[in-house]
């Protein structure tokens, strides 16, 4: 696991979304085939996205040849819906590049058989040459997409029933009314995140910090999902100096280190 600190979220966001680029401009210079990422929602990646439509606009990339896979869908939200993953996808950044609209895959939260969506999901996933980078992003619980506490780390796509706390995080994005937030959602599984070619995780404010630590500096736990990076050779978590608060000194120092060897 390597670990990128940022003075700011803006600057780390920034980042993100320059690392993802180098990564789909690397995959084209040695093949036709297309680029797959894994996306995210919530106001995480929200400063990456922006950045990845400034660059699409200024004619840095294209995305033509990119296929998306995104990490999550609450169950029985219309896609019409403003705070459906759908809506905020569309909003956020898929109205704004040019992803092909048949290259895009959310997963239907109002799929007449749930189980089978997410059986199918996972096979597009395979169909497509397997996810070459997925974006994510952490919970202040630690959690892994809708990969709550206690989910097994060799999960995959299926519905989830969301925790509380969960819910009360997203009511923000409900008129701050718990229960207008959903109780169950879709989502990818640690091991298919894991199984991705890279993962890059960013965790931003004093809020995640504890979650960050208890990822990077703490055991192996379905707990904690997102430390299941742990085991992943190419695995990134990118985040800010405030989410940074809680990692030990040490590995502070440790990881500036690397990254200065490296530059």
């Amino acid at each position: 696991m390597k670990v990128i600190i940022r003075d700011t979220q803006a600057e780390a966001s920034i980042w993100a979304a320059h690392y993802i680029v180098s990564r789909i401009k690397a995959k084209a210079a040695v093949t036709d085939k297309p680029f797959v990422l894994g996306l995210p929602t919530g106001s995480t990646p929200l400063g990456t996205y922006a950045e990845l439509i400034r660059m699409h606009k200024a004619g840095e990339i294209s995305f033509k040849n990119v296929i998306t896979f995104n990490m999550d869908e609450y169950v029985g939200l219309p896609e019409s819906h403003p705070e459906s993953y759908h809506s905020f996808m569309y909003h956020n950044f898929f109205n704004h590049v040019d992803v092909p609209k048949e290259n895009i895959h959310i997963l239907n939260g109002n799929a007449e058989d749930l189980a089978k969506e997410c059986a199918e999901y996972e096979e597009a996933i395979v169909a497509a040459g397997g996810i070459d980078l997925f974006l994510g992003g952490v919970g202040e619980d630690g959690h892994l997409a809708f990969n709550e506490p206690f989910s097994p780390l060799e999960s995959r796509a299926r519905v989830v029933t969301l925790t509380h706390d969960t819910r009360v995080v997203n009511s923000r994005f409900f008129d701050n009314d718990y229960n207008k937030v959903p109780k169950q959602a879709m989502t990818v599984g640690v091991a298919t995140v894991l199984s991705s070619k890279e993962v890059l995780i960013e965790g931003f404010g004093s809020k995640k910090a504890k979650a960050i630590q208890a990822a990077i500096e703490g055991p192996l736990s379905h707990y904690v999902t997102l430390s299941g990076l742990q085991l992943h050779q190419n695995g990134i978590v990118l985040i800010d100096e405030a989410a940074a608060g809680e990692l030990k000194l040490n590995s502070y120092k440790y990881f500036k280190a690397v990254e200065e060897a490296e530059a």
